[in-house]
This record gives C-alpha cells, sequence and structure tokens, in this order.
C-alpha cells in the first residue's frame, strides 16, 4: 500500500523490449509482497493491495512465490507467457510449483531497470511459459545491454550479439552434453525433508530421459564446501545490506509517489501505522526490515561489514560449490530436483531452468503451509 499510486519515470527496460518485439502487456499479476522479503509468517502469494493468489492445481494450493501471480497466470493460460523476478528462487518455486517452465537468466544477462530491487547482486528477470520455445522467445526480446544497469553493460563488447535461444530449442542438444548430479546435496536435503523423496523419484526418472537423449550423466560432482553453505548467514546478510541501498535509488526515480517513500525505513513505519488494516501487521511481521533496521545488525551496502558477507557468498558459490563443480567436472550443467535448486545459482548470479516433472500422488498427506490456510504438500500437486 506504500505505493500504491506510484508511478516511475517510463517503462521498465524489459517492458520497452517487449513492446519493440511486438508483445502486448496484459498487465500486473500479484506477488508476495515485497517479493517475499518482508515477513518471517506470511504466505506465499499475499499482499496487502492484491489480496491472496492461489495455485492453478489444487483447492487453496500455495502458488509458492514470490512471483505468484506470473507462475499461476502462465499456467492456466492467462497469458502466452509471464515475467518473474528472482532474487533466490522466486522464478523457479513458483514456475515449479504450477507446472510450467521459468529461466532464471545469469545476473546481468536482462536489465533491473526500474524493477522494484531487492539485491543488485542477485535479481535478475526471466519468463515463465508453459513451453521451454515460448519462454525462449521471451528471454530473446528482453535479454542486452540497457545503460540503466551496469550488470548489463558488462556484457563483452566482442559478442556481436546474443545467443539465439528460440533455436537452441533442439530435441538432439542433449547429445553429448555432460550433466553432473552433486549427490551430497540430495543427501543433505532428504536428511532434514525425507518427504522429498517422492521428488527425488521423479527425478530420478527424468535423469534417465535425459541419458535416453543422449547426456552423459556424471554422478557425485559434488560441491566441496556444502556443510559450509548450509551453515553461512552471508546471502541474508547480502540481501539485507542491498535492500536498503538499492530500494532508495529505486525509490529516488519515481516520478509519482504519493506517500513520499524514500528508504526502507519510511516503509516500514508506514506498513505499521496502516495497521491493522490491510496490511495485516502484527499478524504478518516485518522481522526481515526489522532486521535489517537494527543498528546492531544493519547496514548498507557500503559499510565495511558488508564485503566479508558478499566475498564468503562468492566463494561458496565458485569453488566451493555449482561453479566449481562444472569447472572440476568438465560439466555442461548441473541437474537437481527444482525444491534443492535456487540457492545455489542464486548467491553467484549464475543462470537456471525448471521444467515440468510430474505430480505428488493419490496417497499423498496433505501438509499446510507455515500460516495454515494453504495446501503446501498434497495430492495432485506439482
Amino acid at each position: 500500500m506504500a505505493l500504491l499510486g506510484a508511478r516511475p519515470p517510463r517503462d521498465a527496460f524489459v517492458a520497452s523490449r517487449l513492446r519493440a518485439a511486438g508483445a502486448v502487456l496484459l498487465g500486473k499479476a500479484n506477488l508476495s509482497q515485497w517479493a517475499n522479503f518482508r515477513s518471517t509468517n506470511s504466505s506465499n502469494g499475499w499482499s496487502a493491495h492484491g489480496g491472496q493468489v492461489l495455485g492453478a492445481y489444487v483447492q487453496n494450493q500455495d502458488p509458492s512465490g514470490s512471483s505468484s501471480g506470473s507462475g499461476v497466470a502462465a499456467s492456466l493460460g492467462l497469458a502466452a507467457a509471464c515475467l518473474g523476478t528472482e532474487t533466490d528462487g522466486s522464478i523457479l518455486s513458483p514456475a515449479h510449483r504450477n507446472n510450467v517452465v521459468g529461466i532464471k537468466p545469469t545476473v546481468g544477462l536482462t536489465s533491473r531497470d526500474l524493477v522494484i530491487p531487492i539485491s543488485e547482486h542477485q535479481d535478475t528477470v526471466g519468463p515463465m511459459a508453459r513451453t521451454v520455445r515460448d519462454a525462449a522467445y521471451v528471454l530473446q526480446a528482453i535479454a542486452g545491454q540497457d545503460a540503466n544497469d551496469n550488470y548489463t553493460r558488462a556484457i563483452p563488447d566482442a559478442i556481436p550479439m546474443l545467443p539465439d535461444y528460440v533455436a537452441a530449442c533442439d530435441e538432439n542438444a542433449l547429445g553429448g552434453a555432460r550433466l553432473g548430479i552433486p549427490s551430497n546435496v540430495l543427501e543433505l536435503f532428504l536428511e532434514f525433508q525425507p518427504s522429498l523423496q517422492t521428488e527425488v523419484a521423479a527425478f530420478q526418472s527424468a535423469v534417465e530421459t535425459m541419458r535416453a537423449a543422449g547426456a552423459e550423466i556424471v554422478q557425485d560432482t559434488n560441491f566441496t564446501n556444502l556443510t559450509e553453505w548450509a551453515e553461512s548467514e552471508a546471502e541474508g546478510v547480502v540481501l539485507r545490506a542491498d535492500f536498503i541501498t538499492n530500494l532508495a535509488a529505486y525509490l529516488k526515480q519515481l516520478d509519482t509517489n504519493p506517500n513520499n517513500i524514500t528508504s526502507l525505513a519510511d516503509v516500514s513505519r508506514f506498513t505499521r501505522a496502516a495497521s491493522p488494516g490491510p496490511e495485516e501487521f502484527p499478524s504478518r511481521n516485518t522481522d526481515t526490515w526489522d532486521e535489517a533496521l537494527d543498528p546492531e545488525t544493519g547496514f548498507d551496502n557500503t559499510d565495511p561489514r558488508f564485503f566479508p558477507s558478499l566475498e564468503e557468498n562468492t566463494f561458496l558459490g565458485t569453488a566451493g560449490g555449482l561453479l566449481g563443480a562444472l569447472d572440476r567436472h568438465n560439466l555442461d550443467a548441473v541437474i537437481l530436483p527444482t525444491s534443492f535448486a535456487p540457492g545455489f545459482a542464486a548467491i553467484v548470479g549464475a543462470p537456471a531452468i525448471t521444467v515440468p516433472l510430474g505430480f505428488w500422488p493419490p496417497n499423498t498427506t496433505v501438509v499446510m503451509n507455515r500460516r495454515g490456510n494453504l495446501v503446501d504438500t498434497g495430492p495432485g500437486l506439482p
């Protein structure tokens, strides 16, 4: 509600690229408020202005988030494709939970210009659609250099043009590809969530499909510093510090700002003052903001305390994690069940794609979300 009526000075870069490609923009979908970067006890797909998004497959289904409405709209065919933003899982997870394709591009391939941010180090914009080819058409339209996003300006000038993502949708493309499975990641997640064995079983079946399509499956391409990743708090530090800096920079660009919101502190004050109305505070808390704004633990990304966490993230995503496994084993890609995957790519800005896998079986026990108002797991869910 703090930004209701606010207007940016122009189209976001990705929106203008879609218009230039001939797309018809139908509207904005509801999402998890502040891209799930406000509360520790809210529900995916809820925002004060838009209400609660419901998933596409089961009554009262948790749609996942934070790009919840985009995942559901793509699934139902309300649009040919949708855009989502991802900081850590916000394209991959709702696409996975609504049985569509989601592409999380490399950070810097698509512009974040005039996208409400969390983190310049992890945010990226990507497509969600019912087929890989439809998603590829959208990625083709929105990727590229933008003077207003310095990460896209790092695309090498030596590259005369972007790859042809649509032409890459070749049914023979897996022939000879080396795909690695980090078995220690599977073991770690199953140790804490044994119910995910159902998803792992479906994943193993998909692995055999990839093998039949010509891929070479390389087992035990483990992440060498997985334990350190699981125990690390560095990502949270980076996101909170970036959010303070990056949100203020976004708000400064607004042409119209009815509530004169210029900082995270302003957003927090407004949200509390507007409650217990549509913002539903304290029922839906502001713990994420409170930690970012705490004088003892909070600081922006110019503070010297920020850089050790950024360096830790970089190591855990490169030599100690995903990129290290790719390099050591000469892999084209790492493959994992989507529920296990987003964080490893997120901390190093790496790309990922999720594709439909299957459905929970009829005998699945229904499990509700943390608020008890949506079905998180149950029969027939993707």
